[in-house]
């Protein structure tokens, strides 16, 4: 086995501390860190010679290896504190330096919007003793579609444009696929919303984005109505707005729910004249609701002549639009500095 190379060590350690020392600026010092300290640096590859040595002496010379970088690296540090000084100092006597100039401002960040309404939607319906569950965005096809009464060969799938992944798991395309879930996990009655993105793959417009959030809401009972289910509806809406906002119920179809209905908006951007958000009909839809189809009951565990329920899939991207006057629903992930700006500071937290 080789001897213990010690020599060489201390030439690299000697050599390490002239380049340290002869370095004049920030960069050429970083430079000489890589070549003596970096991963691939001529000190830390001494610690691969170990395999060459008796076992006796590796522990001397590993130490003796730690020991050089840690020499080398504390007159990097001193170095690189002198030449900071060096240049503040020169900065500091540049004849274009005014220190009565003011400081570089650091900006404020602000919460998204969508953050916001998430929050405050959580607050309204904790209020109301639901749940605020969450749920996988990547999802199989039987809770996304099979086990809320949309087989295979069921037309509603052509109005879900679906991303699928190579392992046959789907993006979810709506939080519904929360319902048979949450039903097989909390034993009845029971309230539950889950908040969450959803995916679709779908040409883009002011009104429909491929990724926009959703807000399941599901409620299990003996008992329950349509109207319980537009007044807990309404109830949210006005909590939201801080005012009675206008509504109507329309007959939906949604194969998951029967009845269905539409719950549409009277749109607060154009303020029901018209507009790219509502396509011109002053209305905008935000909220699919309908009681619990017997078949989802099932896939559920429950025995749909013992329980009843409801469910609601409110679009929190439009609920966005709506509460901050949002003309396009893909500023709302569009990552525009500007945009998020307008929300620090002006009270709309």
């Amino acid at each position: 086995m080789a001897t213990l190379p010690v020599d060489e060590l201390f030439e690299l350690e000697a050599s390490a501390l002239e380049a340290t020392d002869a370095a004049g600026e920030l960069e050429s010092l970083a430079e000489v860190e890589r070549e003596y300290l970096g991963k691939k640096g001529s000190i830390r590859r001494q610690m691969r010679r170990l395999g060459q040595l008796d076992q006796s002496d590796r522990p001397a010379f590993g130490k003796a290896v730690n020991d050089v970088a840690t020499r080398v690296e504390a007159r990097l540090t001193e170095r690189r504190a002198s030449l900071k000084a060096a240049e503040r100092e020169a900065a500091l006597e540049a004849p274009n330096f005014d220190p009565t100039l003011p400081g570089i401002t650091v900006g404020q960040g602000a919460l998204h919007p969508l953050t916001l309404i998430d929050w405050r939607l959580d607050e309204i319906f904790r209020s109301m003793g639901f749940y605020v569950l969450d749920y996988p965005e990547v999802d199989s096809e039987y809770f996304n579609f099979e086990g809320l009464n949309i087989p295979a060969d069921h037309p509603a799938r052509d109005m879900q444009d679906t991303f699928w992944l190579t392992n046959g798991q789907l993006l979810r395309t709506h939080t519904s696929a929360g319902q048979v879930r949450t039903m097989r996990e909390f034993a009845p009655p029971f309230k539950a919303i889950f908040p969450g993105r959803v995916f679709r793959y779908e040409s883009t417009d002011a009104s429909h984005d491929h990724t926009f959030h959703q807000v399941e809401g599901i409620y299990i009972d003996r008992e329950v109505s349509v109207a319980h289910l537009i007044s807990s509806m309404k109830t949210l809406l006005s909590e939201v707005f801080g005012r009675e906002v206008k509504v109507r119920l329309r007959p939906g179809y949604f194969p998951f729910v029967e009845p269905g209905f539409e719950l549409d908006i009277s749109c607060l951007v154009c303020g029901g004249d018209g507009c790219s958000v509502c396509k011109q009909s002053g209305w905008v839809e935000l909220l699919p609701c309908g009681l619990i189809h017997p078949n989802v009951l099932r896939a559920g565990g429950l025995d749909p002549d013992e329980w009843q329920g409801w469910a609601f899939g409110l679009g929190m991207s439009r609920l966005v639009m709506m509460r901050y006057q949002i003309e396009d629903i893909r500023h709302l992930l569009g990552g525009d500095v500007r945009f998020w700006s307008q929300f620090t500071g002006t009270g709309l937290e």
